[in-house]
């Protein structure tokens, strides 16, 4: 009994989880929230009525009233893992940013996210460096402008080799820290 149950309730959900992933995860029906560089603004969607009542709640505020905070909870083998949040500062709404960067047990990764948000936000300054953003860059004004100014090639990152791609992957991790 002292290894058989444990051990059958182990294998159980071995099963489950590797088998029947639609059976304990399920994405939810859309976005669960958005930020809006040119607007400003920060929308979360809330889904908790939308089987029963079929309607997507929604709540919008400017990205400058919500403020960042670390979140430290334990991993499974109890080291402290940090994560970002960010939330309102007048109302009862928020965002955990852990399905977007997976908590680290260092403070850096959740600042850098909350760094990144910030200049991504900031619609004076130019869109944030990362390939992600390239096909997007002449979409933007000061993006644009700030292209032009530098002389940035418009394929700056998909015309990179593989080598110089990790020396700039190594180097933006070496800001990072």
């Amino acid at each position: 009994w002292a290894i058989g149950v444990p051990l059958s309730c182990w294998a159980i959900g071995h099963i489950v989880i590797n088998n029947f992933p639609e059976f304990w995860f399920r994405p939810p029906a859309g976005p669960l929230w958005e930020l809006n560089r040119r607007t400003g603004m920060l929308k979360i969607f809330n889904y908790k009525n939308f089987k029963t009542q079929g309607k997507i709640e929604e709540a919008e505020a400017p990205f400058y009233e919500f403020d960042a905070y670390i979140i430290t909870s334990p991993d499974r083998q109890g080291i402290p893992m940090n994560g970002l949040s960010i939330a309102h500062r007048h109302r009862d709404i928020g965002i955990n940013f852990n399905d977007l960067i997976a908590p680290d047990n260092t403070m850096q990764q959740p600042c850098a996210l909350w760094d990144f948000l910030q200049n991504f936000m900031d619609i004076s300054r130019p869109l944030p460096e990362i390939p992600a953003h390239e096909p997007y860059r002449h979409l933007d004004p000061v993006t644009a402008s700030h292209d032009l100014k530098n002389g940035r090639k418009t394929r700056y990152w998909i015309d990179m080799t593989n080598d110089t791609f990790n020396i700039k992957v190594k180097q933006m991790r070496a800001r990072i820290d």
